[in-house]
């Protein structure tokens, strides 16, 4: 069989084996899952595992973050930063989708993942606080007050990622075709914090106060939603008996 066809085939079969697509935004559902199924596929040709996949991700991910830390703000070098964060985000959903078209993943495959994604999630956060202390002329950022913006933001997006996942684990597993369908106005209204809207913040990099704006516009959502989360996880929880 050429490699073009095992590709295919690989594409046929991780079109029949997506996670749900309940609770996942538009951009995940439509741009960012399809992605990570072609990185995936090909992955498979080559010959790479998830747990390399996963590393991947992380190097484009964690170059991205290197370079809002350390380079000037400019246009060029938002668009690289989207770049190398869109990329990142696609490769951490073909790790997964990798792992189910070899049969299933691992315990240390699944760890791994997680631990990748929040050292990502902290990372990126304090990234930008230190781009809004080291060009407090270019961002507009000289009083202290904005500083506390990327601590809140981080906060935020830390405490939903790891009280998502313990909500996971601590809920009921649904029955085996116990599905329902997306809700698209759910999807729509997910957008400001899906992570892959967030990457798209930075093409505005080079823009300065235009950054620093839109960045404090999706912290403010990041915290809005954080709550509104809490709160339903809890409600979910109160009605498990164990």
């Amino acid at each position: 069989m050429s490699s073009t066809a095992t590709g295919t085939s690989a594409l046929t079969q991780l079109k029949s084996a997506q996670k749900s697509a309940k609770g996942v935004s538009l951009y995940s559902r439509f741009v960012n899952r399809p992605a990570g199924r072609y990185l995936a596929a090909g992955s498979h040709r080559l010959g790479l595992t998830p747990n390399q996949v996963t590393l991947i991700s992380a190097a484009f991910s964690f170059a991205a973050v290197l370079a809002v830390a350390f380079a000037r703000p400019t246009w060029a070098v938002g668009l690289l930063v989207w770049l190398g964060l869109a990329v990142g985000f696609a490769f951490d959903s073909a790790d997964g989708q990798l792992a189910r078209l070899r049969g299933g993943g691992s315990a240390a495959g699944e760890w791994l993942d997680h631990v990748v994604d929040c050292a990502k999630l902290t990372a990126l956060h304090t990234a930008v606080l230190i781009a809004f202390y080291r060009y407090p002329g270019h961002f507009g950022t000289s009083a202290d007050g904005w500083l506390l913006v990327p601590l809140g933001f981080q906060l935020a997006a830390v405490v939903t990622f790891f009280g998502g996942l313990l909500t996971e684990q601590l809920k009921p597993k649904a029955a085996p075709g116990q599905t329902t369908a997306p809700s698209t106005v759910r999807a729509v209204a997910l957008l400001p914090v899906d992570h892959g809207v967030f990457c798209l913040v930075f093409l505005l990099l080079g823009g300065g106060g235009v950054f620093r704006w839109a960045y404090t516009g999706l912290a403010a959502a990041a915290v809005l939603f954080l709550v509104a989360f809490l709160v339903k996880w809890f409600r979910e929880l109160s009605a498990v008996r164990r």
